[in-house]
């Protein structure tokens, strides 16, 4: 290949990337230009591009109308809570499929896999008895327990553990004394650091913008989480999407910050399950 024919394969490849960047922040970029400005100027011919001047008078507007600090605090005890009980919890089952021996080991990875296809929607009305029952309706307590492992989770950790950690390094731990929790929390953590990064970040995700069981386990009135509060902000017979919308620009601020916080730590994760050419 030509050193021309290959500058343009990188332009192409550059022009690419730069559209697919555009288009992927762009939908953020257009929440944050209506939320700075007021309803009426939706209803203009011309769409406007340009952020306006009432941004932070629809900030206070969405705090005067939901307890909006409530539902972010709601929202980050569930989503932080929930996120670090998958990455550890997970971690060790996923070291324990991976590199341990016990009897039906195959059998019960299987069995933790095969949850995975039953559809959430069947286990609502059980779960919704188990809550009863426990008198958590209204409470956290009824969204952070049933998340706080799933079986997406266990699988990940299990093929970062088997990628990452060389048996050799296993059994030469062991001939030098070490138990299976130190060889867990010094052999095995530090080797799958990047993938741990991106479970954090896709359970935090979802953990964040889960709307149905919420909706049904918690008070919208009382105990709300940020997705049932925009859904409070949308209902009733006028909507005001600018309103709407500067609530989903605060709510979606945790992760973006998230994102940033772990980004390398991601990136080197979906890099190690990338084909090496």
């Amino acid at each position: 290949m030509t050193v021309a024919a290959r500058e343009r394969g990188g332009f192409v490849a550059y022009g690419l990337l730069l559209a697919v960047g555009v288009a992927s922040i762009f939908p953020l970029y257009w929440s944050f230009v209506v939320s700075s400005k007021d309803n009426s100027a939706l209803g203009e011919t011309t769409p406007p591009l340009l952020p306006g001047g009432n941004l932070f008078e629809n900030v206070r507007e969405v705090f005067a109308t939901v307890d909006f600090w409530l539902a972010m605090q709601n929202s980050l005890i569930v989503a932080g809570t929930v996120t670090v009980s998958n990455v550890l919890l997970s971690s060790m089952a996923g070291f324990a499929f991976a590199r341990l021996r016990f009897p039906g080991r195959d059998t019960l990875f299987l069995i933790v896999i095969g949850t995975a296809m039953v559809p959430a929607q069947l286990g609502v009305i059980p779960l919704y008895l188990v809550v009863g029952e426990l008198g958590w309706y209204g409470r956290l307590e009824a969204v952070i327990v049933p998340g706080l492992i799933g079986a997406f989770s266990v699988f990940w950790m299990r093929q970062a553990c088997e990628e990452a950690i060389p048996g050799e390094l296993l059994d030469a731990g062991r001939i030098d004394g070490c138990s299976t929790v130190r060889l867990f929390w010094h052999v095995a953590v530090p080797a799958i650091r990047p993938q741990a990064a991106v479970l954090a970040m896709l359970t935090f995700m979802t953990a964040w913008n889960d709307f149905f069981w919420p909706l049904i386990a918690l008070d919208p009135n009382e105990n709300p989480t940020v997705q049932v509060a925009l859904s409070r902000l949308a209902s009733g017979y006028f909507t005001d999407y600018s309103l709407m919308l500067t609530a989903a620009t605060l709510g979606v601020l945790p992760v973006v910050a998230l994102f940033i916080l772990l980004a390398r730590k991601v990136v080197n994760g979906v890099m190690r399950g990338a084909p090496r050419v």
